[in-house]
């Protein structure tokens, strides 16, 4: 086929929805990325929230998002994409809004009636709400408005706009940051989804395919949890997790919240099932990646350079993307999808080691290079290896569930980078090595994941 001839096929393969779809995508990872990229900084200068408190919190941000998304595609499939798209602008202008207001004049009443932490942990969640809805609804879009002659490059074409939006968020925030103030960051990212609640309004149809499967009801997404997960019996490994997690809290002198120890006792329990043992393990690698939102602002700013563009330094990992993916994959075509997911944690983990011993604000960049190439080498493998342990009829909720360990690695990475931020830099002064646990933790999780494929390459596909 000639390239005139695959051009005419992509020109008319996709139906509009799928256009009106993918480039309001562009704009709601802009607005995610760019309110992302300031709120380390909003929370920690701006709202006077300690180290520790601004770790956490911007885990929660960071992660919330990737829990909502496993029932997100059940309640969108229900509602219908027009709707649920409609639905989710409509909470992330909200959400947004309210991020930027935290500190207005306005909300004091409700402010000055419940503590701040809870008041700001609750406003940074509501964004999850409608992210966990357009995720779907862009994907699904993309399957059923594409013909199936171009629905690879539809998935493609997916990708590459969320990679565009993750380059913009940063560079927007950086503007009006600078230009606008902190708060008008958070602003900025609500007019840019209202706008797309109109855009779905007046040109987004809902697309349609003879023979589409009738929505999924709450109780069979509920069936297919159980099966993912298991059978809840492994009690010995929650008995290790539970001693090592007391002893690193003895080495570094914290103990983990509450909530860390659920979050890891559930994983650990419902790890009967194959599946789920990997993405425990796969959950390290994002505690390492998001350190790059939830540590380093603080980090520079404190360390490095009071004056330091954190979210221009951030664009650095969406360029990377855009530009090196096709590169990066084609190098390693012929790598099996897990080893291609090992040497990309491998490749993440030592990133971190360029700003610990070069610390600076290029160095910062030449470490989010370094990382991104990392995230370019694993993520395409990463869903292609899911869904080849995906049964027959549930690669829909192992897709779903491939998102729990970006959420998992955020919430506990939001508190272990602020909790190692606090400790290295404001009780030793020895800032720097910090970035040494956090590859000490990625080259760990880099041999549980190796000696996971010797234990499981016999019955599993690599």
């Amino acid at each position: 086929m000639s390239f005139s001839q695959r051009l005419q096929e992509i020109r008319t393969g996709f139906a509009r929805p799928f256009w009106v779809a993918n480039i309001t995508e562009i704009f709601e990872r802009l607005s995610y990325y760019g309110a992302f990229a300031s709120l380390a900084v909003y929370l920690q200068e701006r709202l006077n929230f300690s180290t520790e408190q601004t770790g956490t919190l911007t885990g929660i941000f960071g992660g919330m998002v990737w829990f909502m998304a496993i029932f997100g595609g059940a309640v969108a499939d229900r509602l219908g994409f027009r709707r649920a798209l409609s639905i989710a602008y409509l909470v992330l202008t909200v959400a947004y809004f309210l991020i930027g207001s935290i500190a207005a004049p306005w909300l004091n009443p409700v402010r000055n009636a419940v503590p701040i932490g809870l008041f700001v942990g609750f406003i940074l969640i509501l964004p999850a709400l409608g992210v966990a809805l357009v995720k779907p609804c862009v994907v699904g879009t993309t399957a059923r408005a594409s013909k199936e002659n171009v629905r690879s490059i539809g998935y493609s074409i997916y990708y590459t706009m969320v990679n565009i939006g993750g380059a913009l968020g940063p560079y927007c925030a950086s503007w009006a940051h600078r230009h606008l103030g902190v708060e008008n960051v958070y602003r900025a990212a609500a007019l840019s989804v209202f706008l797309m609640f109109f855009v779905v309004l007046i040109f987004f149809r809902e697309p349609r395919k003879e023979g589409d499967a009738p929505p999924p009801s709450m109780g069979t997404v509920f069936n297919n949890f159980c099966v993912v997960v298991g059978k809840a019996w492994l009690v010995l490994p929650a008995v290790v997790t539970g001693l090592l997690l007391k002893i690193s809290s003895l080495l570094w002198s914290f103990a983990a919240p509450w909530w860390i120890w659920i979050i890891l006792g559930v994983l650990v329990l419902v790890g009967s099932s194959r599946f789920m043992w990997f993405l425990i393990l796969f959950t390290g690698y994002w505690v390492v990646f998001w350190q790059q939102y939830i540590s380093l602002p603080g980090y520079l700013h404190g360390y490095v350079n009071a004056n330091a563009d954190v979210e221009m330094i951030l664009v650095t990992d969406g360029i990377a993307v855009i530009c090196l993916t096709v590169f990066v994959n084609y190098l390693i075509r012929k790598l099996p999808a897990f080893h291609a997911v090992i040497l990309g944690t491998l490749i993440t983990s030592l990133a971190w080691l360029i700003i610990a011993f070069r610390p600076t604000v290029w160095g910062a960049v030449l470490s989010i290079f370094v990382l991104a190439l990392g995230e370019i080498t694993q993520q395409p493998r990463y869903y292609e290896y899911i869904s080849r342990l995906a049964p027959p009829g549930q690669q829909g909720t192992y897709m779903g569930f491939a998102f729990l360990p970006i959420g998992i690695g955020s919430l506990i990475g939001g508190w272990f980078g602020g909790t190692l931020l606090h400790h290295f830099g404001e009780v030793t002064h020895q800032p720097s090595r910090m970035w040494l646990v956090f590859t000490g933790l990625g080259l760990a999780t880099t041999v549980a994941l190796w000696i996971y494929d010797k234990m499981f390459r016999p019955s599993e596909a690599s």
